[in-house]
């Protein structure tokens, strides 16, 4: 395959995020996760389409080719094996990662990743608890539960939360909602209200909007 531009990868990438969190994708999604016009999608689209990397109905979802994921998943390969690396060899802060890979992902060489991930004993998550794809390119992404979807009384653990941004992954670690920890929902107001969590010994008050954004499996 051709060395593909850094604006490529990160098309690809978009689009295999937002498939995967809202099952599809579309132009003006694709606009809002990159900050870029929407004109400028499409015509990246049609760049894509040219490759073989993406396929589009007019008006309606893009679709990654067998091709386009193998692009993607190398991409997010990078992206997470850097994050887990700086963070457990260079003893970077979970809240510190997420541009620093963005940064470097597109200029390490498959090689380079590898010999990371095994200088760190070949992890299946990033510190975040997004698993990571394999040097062969496959990936199995189960379906998590949000934690906004707990029921009064259910245990759960947390294992994956969104990880863009860092106040937002300060303010969790604050909670010690990070991916590994035991909860229990306590309470669930009506209408959209906060949910009270115990985390270990203490109960700990959620809004709705940054439970969805909490991923949890069976305890």
């Amino acid at each position: 395959m051709a060395i593909l531009s850094a604006s490529v990868e990160d098309y690809l990438k978009a689009i295999y995020e937002l498939s995967r969190e809202t099952g599809s994708a579309v132009t003006t999604e694709v606009a809002s996760r990159l900050a870029v016009a929407t004109a400028s999608v499409s015509a990246m689209v049609r760049r894509l389409t040219g490759q073989g990397l993406v396929s589009h109905e007019r008006y309606g979802a893009l679709r990654l080719t067998k091709k386009g994921r193998t692009v993607a998943l190398q991409t997010v390969r990078r992206h997470r094996v850097i994050e887990a690396y700086l963070v457990t060899a260079l003893g970077y802060g979970w809240d510190e990662v997420h541009q620093e890979a963005e940064r470097l992902e597109h200029a390490a060489s498959p090689e380079l990743i590898n010999r990371m991930a095994a200088a760190i004993g070949e992890p299946a998550v990033d510190p975040h608890g997004a698993p990571i794809p394999t040097a062969h390119g496959t990936l199995e992404e189960p379906r998590h539960r949000k934690l906004l979807d707990l029921a009064p009384g259910e245990r759960a653990r947390i294992v994956q939360v969104e990880d863009e941004d860092p106040e937002l992954l300060r303010y969790l670690a604050s909670m010690r909602f990070v991916p590994g920890a035991s909860i229990r929902c306590v309470k669930k107001e009506p209408y959209e209200g906060p949910l009270t969590i115990r985390v270990g010994s203490k109960n700990q008050i959620i809004g709705p909007a940054l439970a969805a954004r909490v991923f949890v499996s069976a305890p």
